[in-house]
């Protein structure tokens, strides 16, 4: 089942209520809230597929686009990571296990899932990036047989802001090589100093087989990307999730509009060969 069975079927407009199940602190200012749709007919129909966010909405603060970060294996509870950062978030931060709010969706891109069988793929991430790329890590995990290499590259500015540190030891487990950085270290930390795109350098990379997956701070993605490039990986394998203001979710309200294309639409998963003529813009 594709997004477009939710949301083309129903009214894309209509928020359905949803039980905050329960709320898991990851992070200072970041929680991963899971949801469980009121409607068990809403609940059994939903569905979603890796890189796509669903709009929450927060009566009387409005609504944020979220992406989703559980197992798309696991609709019946979506999980969606949160860092309190304006108006919709700070007042989700406010709610408690039992809470309810409302959703919509899904909307968006997907990770290119099906078109990398047999392909190797490089995830790298920075701070909550790591969140919309977690449920294309779980597909891998699913999936495992079904393509080559994986390596996970994900970094923080420290050890204290790293998401998802229970499950590292399972991801490598299932065959995905994971490589964790800090920008800075402490006392406790005795792991890789450093940004993501150095981790580029430990890698031996096959440019005709290789996927690139990335999200994170801009301009991290502007390194991975040059990093990318210099290994011969052609634009339309990168694949970048792009954060943009995205008030509506179906490409109307023009908020999260970047050169040609409406982020919540065509996106937020594009190639790099489609935002090439955009990302190094400033002010779009």
């Amino acid at each position: 089942m594709t997004a477009a069975v939710v949301t083309q079927s129903t009214n894309p407009w209509l928020a359905h209520p949803v039980r905050v199940e329960s709320i898991k602190p990851e992070a200072s200012g970041v929680a991963t809230y899971a949801l469980v749709f009121e409607d068990p007919a809403v609940r059994q129909a939903y569905s979603f597929r890796p890189g796509q966010f669903n709009m929450l909405y927060l009566p009387g603060f409005g609504e944020a686009a979220i992406s989703l970060s559980s197992n798309p294996a696991l609709p019946e509870v979506l999980l969606h990571t949160v860092r309190v950062a304006g108006n919709v978030t700070r007042a989700l931060a406010r709610k408690r296990a039992g809470d309810q709010i409302a959703v919509r969706g899904p909307f968006g891109s997907t990770w290119p899932m099906e078109a990398c069988r047999g392909k190797d793929v490089v995830i790298a991430a920075g701070g909550i990036g790591l969140a919309p790329l977690r449920p294309a890590i779980y597909h891998i995990v699913r999936h495992r047989a079904d393509y080559g290499r994986v390596f996970l590259l994900y970094g923080t500015r420290t050890s204290q802001d790293l998401l998802y540190t229970s499950e590292y030891d399972a991801w490598r487990a299932a065959g995905i090589e994971t490589e964790v950085t800090v920008d800075m270290g402490d006392a406790d930390w005795h792991g890789q100093i450093g940004v993501v795109p150095i981790l580029f350098y430990r890698l031996h990379l096959d440019p005709e087989r290789t996927r690139i997956f990335t999200c994170g701070p801009e301009i991290m993605i502007h390194f991975v990307i040059y990093e990318a490039l210099a290994r011969k990986i052609r634009p339309e394998h990168i694949h970048l999730s792009m954060e943009r203001n995205m008030n509506c979710g179906v490409g109307l309200c023009g908020h999260c509009q970047l050169g040609p294309t409406f982020v919540c639409k065509d996106g937020p998963i594009l190639t790099y060969r489609q935002m090439k003529p955009y990302l190094h813009l400033e002010d779009l």
